[in-house]
């Protein structure tokens, strides 16, 4: 059996592998999501830029307003004040019409977007073996999906045309702020160049720890999602105070890194804010000698004043939108890394046909190995159509591992495995899993109703059809009684269903599918006597006519098999019918004689 990684495990990422580069070439993929919402996209831009061209306006007006009331003093004519209030008017009515159209254009981009992403990356994940899984805990996959999908939604969306905007603004700021006073302008503009190579410096800083966040956020969800999912486990082993301190300190290491970010954001600020306001005060002191000096109007150093207002806006804005871009850097190298990874079951070039199987499956020198653990070795056998075979054998002998071969959850390592006499490689995955059922010991039910269950692997079921496949599992009369009959909700995981109702209504979910090949793991081992004689009644009816895997706990449930295989250490060392078996000796009549006295023994206590 493969195992997952052990959850004491600081991180769901392997330590040794390399770290995911930033490539800024990363931005041009989350963009290319953009694609489909072009056309809004552009629209959103221009009301933008024909915003922050309007905003560009304000200054010229409002020093025409300061020279038209304090140069006119004494002065009756009100006409050039009253057309400079209209025209300021004017200009805030339509960019504040611009702007709300740019914001509601650019967040349908954004939301479009992250959508989009959300279902690539899901779907892409779907694809990936189980393999991978095993490697990966859900929390961080989780994470990926919403945290930082969230994270490169402005940047796909709004910071972008922010980007566009503001180099319009500053452009323009800079050009009207020379044309106001070349001289003044000389003290603005020299601080812009030290206020960017800051901004460049603690940015790259910024960029290392946010996405260090993303990774302690999802290693915290990881370890809460694991907790949550197995609660019973957890209280059963009165462990809550073990896993609020595991869950504790992935919160903390997350805290911390957002502390660090904080301070680097924060020092960021600060610095702007004091370079920016300390420049505005000493072109305030030295435009102040220039107005009494009789060298320019009050409005014009108003005028001027605010132009260097929009100047340091505009930087401070643009190092904001590149903390933007630096987050979402990080951010989106996570879900890249995702989205690069490569399902270790290829998909065949030309797909040989596989509509209706017959159901022969072949073994021929099959092994099999996790890392560096030998699971199978050379494994031979044929089993034909419609035959029931059994595996048998103490745990961690690899019969589950075995059976996972058939749908392909896994590739062997060595020899080949044939369905129909081709190899399973040379079907295409979908085709091939279409024709093999599953009903594992520990049957996951989904959180709709029962009909959506049953009709899980045949979306487009009848009614009807649903009905007759419950009948047949034994599982219609209690969906009947259930108030809302096959509507019930099953609840998480269907834990508002007994052991021997989820177990019926899978029955009826691989029934409905009609598979030609079906694997029982397990299927019986964990229901009591009553529940256990209904499912093993429902199994009988599933199993005719198709060639049938079962591992069962209980012996005494495989005696009528066509064929026991009797598994130990990866090796078939039995092979034969249960009679055959017994008669022979060796580890399957050990087995059975060990499990007899068992069961003796617990009839012997129950008398």
């Amino acid at each position: 059996m493969m195992s997952r990684p052990s959850r004491l495990a600081p991180t769901g990422r392997d330590p040794n592998a390399p770290r995911v580069k930033r490539d800024p070439k990363q931005l041009a993929r989350l963009l290319a999501y953009a694609r489909p919402y072009r056309g809004i996209f552009v629209l959103g831009l221009l009301a933008t830029l024909v915003s922050s061209g309007l905003n560009l306006v304000f200054p010229l007006l409002f020093g025409r307003l300061i020279d038209a009331s304090f140069l006119r003093v004494g002065s009756t004519d009100t006409g050039p004040l009253d057309r400079t209030v209209l025209a300021l008017l004017g200009i805030f009515a339509l960019s504040s019409l611009f702007g709300a159209a740019q914001s509601y254009l650019l967040a349908r981009v954004g939301a479009g977007v992250v959508a989009d992403l959300r279902k690539s990356l899901f779907g892409h994940l779907l694809t990936l073996s189980p393999r991978f899984f095993a490697d990966h805990k859900t929390g961080d996959l989780t994470s990926r999906l919403t945290a930082d999908v969230g994270t490169v939604q402005t940047v796909t969306s709004t910071a972008l045309a922010q980007l566009a905007a503001q180099t319009v603004s500053l452009i323009g700021a800079v050009t009207l702020l020379v044309l106001t006073s070349p001289a003044l302008s000389l003290l603005t503009l020299a601080v812009i160049p030290l206020v960017i190579g800051i901004a460049v410096f603690i940015g790259r800083k910024i960029r290392r720890v946010s996405r260090e966040v993303q990774d302690r956020v999802a290693e915290a969800n990881a370890s809460a999602e694991e907790a949550i999912s197995g609660v019973r486990v957890v209280q059963s082993f009165t462990a809550e105070q073990v896993e609020r301190g595991r869950y504790g300190a992935g919160v903390l290491a997350s805290f911390v890194a957002s502390l660090r970010r904080a301070r680097l954001q924060a020092l960021m600020g600060g610095t702007m804010s004091f370079l920016t306001f300390g420049a505005l005060a000493v072109v305030l002191w030295f435009g102040g000698r220039q107005v009494m000096a009789g060298d320019l109007t009050p409005g014009n150093l108003v005028t001027f004043l605010i132009y260097a207002l929009q100047v340091g806006g505009t930087v401070a804005a643009l190092t904001g939108i590149f903390n933007q871009f630096q987050e979402a850097l990080g951010a989106s190298g996570r879900i890249f890394e995702l989205l690069d990874e490569r399902s270790d079951l290829p998909e065949p070039a030309a797909p040989a046909p596989l509509t209706r199987a017959e159901g022969r499956v072949t073994f021929d020198g099959v092994t099999f190995q996790y890392g560096d653990s030998p699971i199978l070795r050379n494994l031979s056998f044929d089993v034909p159509a419609g035959q029931v075979v059994a595996l048998v054998g103490p745990s961690g002998a690899g019969k589950t591992t075995l059976v996972s071969l058939i749908p392909r959850f896994w590739d062997v390592t060595g020899g080949t495995l044939q369905v129909d006499g081709r190899d399973v490689r040379d079907y295409a995955l979908a085709d091939l899993r279409a024709q093999v059922g599953l009903v594992p010991q520990e049957t996951l039910l989904f959180s709709g109703s029962i009909e959506e269950n049953v009709r899980y692997g045949r979306p487009d079921a009848s009614a009807d059809e649903v009905e007759a496949a419950a009948r047949a599992a034994n599982a219609h009369a209690f969906i009947s009684a259930f108030p809302d009959g096959y509507a019930t909700v099953v609840g998480e995981r269907g834990v508002k269903l007994s052991g021997g109702q989820r177990q019926r209504v899978a029955i009826a979910r691989a029934l409905l599918k009609d598979p030609r090949i079906l694997i029982l793991d397990e299927a019986t081992s964990a229901l009591d006597n009553e529940s256990e004689a209904l499912v093993q009644a429902a199994l009988e009816t599933l199993m005719q006519g198709r060639t049938t895997f079962v591992i069962a706990h209980r012996l005494s449930t495989i005696r009528n098999a066509d064929r026991i295989l009797v598994l130990d250490a990866g090796e078939v060392v039995g092979d034969g019918t249960h009679a055959e078996l017994i008669a022979a000796g060796g580890l399957y009549r050990d087995l059975y004689e060990l499990q007899f006295r068992r069961e003796q023994e617990a009839r012997a206590e129950l008398v």
